[in-house]
């Protein structure tokens, strides 16, 4: 999914899946604010403890043509397609990545779809209108806490220790890839492998050889290397 131009782009599972809004909205409302606390003292008075920003919300409202029109963005697909895609992505509870290309500003987020509504309306039979509101997400992963035996102190005593742990990995592993148009072994070992040099690895798990990577066709399904 090349990111050429001004527009909102979605996509899920390292872009393994993934379109742009085809008609850009009016406006995207962006809201963030601070999660402070105030708390008396006494002598004091009133304090605010300033703590880390609240995650930031992204809103907008457009809606997905039934058919061709001049000002749509990107490759445009049936109404369901994006409907059903959205619904899914939900489904797995799983975060997404939001892409704002604008003329002054970007956004390159993960993010969760907390709310997707959708409509048919009458004089646009088959367009669907929908809003939809993300909200940013932050990879994180549970620490295991380790209690050892301390020899220092008196008998009894523990100390937690917290063992680090990696961030966790939000994508699944794919052990297949369905070949879209534009793809080439390359491309897919780079979306799908995160490396452009697996390629190779790709072709020899496949059984492929060198004349047949120049004419792969799509909707081919490839095994991916372990």
């Amino acid at each position: 999914m090349a990111l050429a131009e001004y527009g909102i782009y979605l996509s899920y599972n390292n872009q393994e899946e993934g379109f742009q809004i085809p008609i850009m909205p009016g406006k995207i409302e962006i809201s963030s604010g601070g999660k402070g606390s105030t708390y008396d003292v006494s002598k004091l008075g009133e304090i605010n403890v300033i703590k880390d920003p609240a995650l930031k919300e992204y809103s907008f409202e457009s809606f997905f043509p039934a058919s061709p029109m001049p000002f749509t963005s990107g490759t445009v697909f049936e109404p369901s397609f994006y409907k059903d895609l959205i619904e899914k992505w939900m489904g797995t509870k799983r975060p997404i990545r939001f892409i704002f290309v604008g003329s002054t500003f970007e956004i390159n987020t993960p993010a969760s779809i907390e709310q997707f509504d959708w409509s048919e309306q009458n004089g646009a039979v088959g367009d669907i209108f929908f809003s939809l509101k993300l909200k940013e997400y932050k990879f994180y992963s549970a620490q295991k806490v380790v209690v050892q035996q301390t020899t220092a102190t008196r008998a009894g005593s523990n100390t937690a220790v917290a063992k680090k742990t990696t961030r966790a990995d939000s994508r699944s592993k794919p052990k297949t890839y369905t070949l879209k148009p534009g793809d080439n072994l390359i491309s897919v070992a780079r979306k799908v492998l995160g490396d452009d040099s697996k390629w190779r690895a790709i072709q020899t798990a496949n059984g492929l050889t060198d004349a047949q990577l120049r004419a792969l066709p799509v909707g081919k399904v490839l095994k991916m290397p372990t």
